[in-house]
């Protein structure tokens, strides 16, 4: 269990953490055209529905369901092929929520670290930093990084390492901004101030109703470095979000 420091009297966040898909970038229609390119290929059932569903989960898992649901390929080739699709449309253009790149410029104009942390693979995670604004990233996490996923802490809590943040006693100093079920658990399990993005994910369970987080924004108009940091002074304090 984390605890809460209760010296935190900052007007902004510690460091500021950033999931990739469905809270960065509005990529995950792009991961289920391309499940649902390989499923129509190869035989198998699957649908967008199911594709959001898993939204959050390692590629490798989505494979596996697709293959339990008729998809005729092996486990590591499925991955590969889902990726290197997402890949090479991420690289022709990078689906940028509205919105995003302004917040993440702010908490660099006001000296807040950016850290992405993604389950996506090396590759396009650098793919994403480099088509964002020059320096705006201090640095990454990606799936190549960490060996347990995403809903284990550990991606969260290797961020938080590369910026010699401690846990606990720091890291609840620390915004994390996540879309998924499994991310918001990541991230609240590792003890950041845990905020859901909910206006781009479509879920019959979504994080807003049942999730772990702090406070739930729809998109990223309005929100600024210090409405981040009166996050975290509330969680401190053990107010309400509301």
């Amino acid at each position: 269990m984390t605890i809460l420091t209760t010296t935190y009297d900052g007007v902004l966040p510690r460091a500021v953490f950033w999931d990739m898909d469905g809270t960065l970038i509005d990529s995950e229609p792009i991961w289920h055209e391309a499940e649902l390119w390989y499923a129509e290929q190869y035989g198998g059932d699957w649908s967008e529905e199911m594709g959001w569903a898993v939204t959050g989960t390692p590629v490798p898992n989505v494979a596996r369901k697709m293959i339990e649901r008729g998809t005729k390929l092996g486990v590591e080739e499925l991955t590969e092929g889902i990726i290197a699709y997402v890949a090479k449309r991420e690289m022709e253009h990078m689906p940028w929520i509205p919105g995003a790149l302004d917040v993440v410029s702010a908490l660099h104009a006001a000296g807040v670290p950016n850290v992405l942390v993604t389950a996506s693979p090396r590759a396009m995670a650098e793919s994403a930093i480099a088509q964002a604004p020059e320096g705006v990233f201090t640095t990454y996490v990606c799936g190549d990084d960490v060996k347990e996923k995403k809903p284990n802490p550990a991606p969260y809590l290797a961020a938080a390492a590369k910026l010699g943040i401690a846990v606990p006693g720091e890291i609840e100093q620390c915004v994390a901004l996540e879309d998924s079920l499994v991310g918001l658990q990541s991230a609240a399990a590792a003890g950041a101030t845990t905020i859901a993005l909910t206006g781009y994910i479509r879920s019959d369970n979504p994080p807003s109703k049942n999730g772990p987080q702090f406070a739930c924004i729809e998109t990223w108009d309005g929100v600024t470095p210090q409405l981040l940091g009166d996050f975290v002074k509330r969680r401190l304090a053990g107010e309400s979000a509301q």
